[in-house]
């Protein structure tokens, strides 16, 4: 399975942050805010990620992350000309993605729960074996922000809403998406919508019409942050602090997960570790590649 970091947009809720650097870019407590997306996928035990962003910010993902070798994984970079939808990603990536199966993560979203690398799992799974798209959804107070999946009486999607004028459900559609091989073709097909975009909604319409989609709640226990706004950024932050200074764990460092999974071995962990120096984050992987930290 291939997966993409979709990491593009103007930002502009965010100005004037974000009139210098990629939202992406931005810090979510002690790490840039691309660093839980990228977790998030290699939790899903994925190695090959296309970062999707603009002309003027990709060569700074490329400074950050490089080829991914500090990772045990492999980069690719695709120029996004303008935002278009978030479709548009699955037709930027149609080279990138080739005949696998695909998943993608937006670049402002956050997700930590126990047991969701088991969810990921299964959801990539699912689509490279038997065909089938995992959506994940999540119980908001203000569902009219978001695109909006509802579900009969036996709890089956029935439908997917973007952005509802009356209301549907309380189910937000999260910015993480697995889909089978075929992904390009289908996105292809899109209309834009009436605000130009080819909407990640119409396309998952499709795998419903299809019943070819299944959507994982993510219930009591998970956590989804939309780093979006001013506020939601802050709160992200609060909540990455809480949690790491509480538990003495660290939320989406992806040299751990690599050294975890064994994509690479003690040395080059502790050469990330030197790399950043005495910070927090530095210590951090020191201490997991000297066995210091109990899990």
């Amino acid at each position: 399975m291939k997966g993409i970091i979709l990491a593009g947009g103007a930002g502009t809720r965010l100005y004037p942050l974000t009139m210098v650097t990629s939202k992406q870019l931005l810090p979510v407590y002690d790490k840039p805010m691309v660093y839980y997306p990228l977790s998030t996928l290699m939790l899903a035990g994925i190695k090959d990620i296309l970062i999707i962003s603009t002309p003027v910010d990709i060569p700074n993902f490329e400074r950050l992350l490089g080829d991914g070798s500090n990772y045990g994984i492999n980069f690719s970079y695709k120029v996004q000309p303008s935002p278009d939808g978030l479709a548009q990603a699955f037709i930027l990536g149609e080279e990138f993605i080739g005949d696998d199966a695909c998943a993608m993560v937006l670049g402002d979203n956050i997700f930590y729960g126990n047991g969701f690398s088991r969810l990921l799992k299964t959801a990539k799974k699912n689509a490279e074996e038997i065909k089938r798209t995992t959506i994940f959804g999540y119980y908001v107070n203000d569902p009219e922000r978001f695109g909006v999946v509802d579900f009969n009486d036996k709890g089956k999607a029935t439908r997917i809403v973007e952005k509802p004028d009356e209301y549907i459900s309380n189910y937000a559609v999260t910015g993480l998406y697995f889909y089978p091989m075929g992904v390009s073709s289908l996105a292809k097909k899109i209309k834009p919508s009436d605000r130009g975009e080819l909407e990640i909604t119409a396309l998952n319409e499709m795998y419903l019409e299809k019943e070819l989609i299944d959507v994982q709640l993510l219930g009591r226990g998970f956590a989804w942050l939309d780093t979006g706004t001013m506020d939601s950024l802050t709160d992200a932050a609060s909540f990455v602090q809480m949690v790491q200074k509480r538990q003495s764990v660290v939320i989406s460092a992806p040299e751990e997960i690599a050294y975890k999974n064994g994509w690479i071995n003690r040395e080059k962990l502790l050469e990330s570790a030197k790399r950043y120096g005495k910070s927090p984050y530095g210590e951090h992987l020191k201490n997991v590649a000297e066995g210091k930290l109990r899990y």
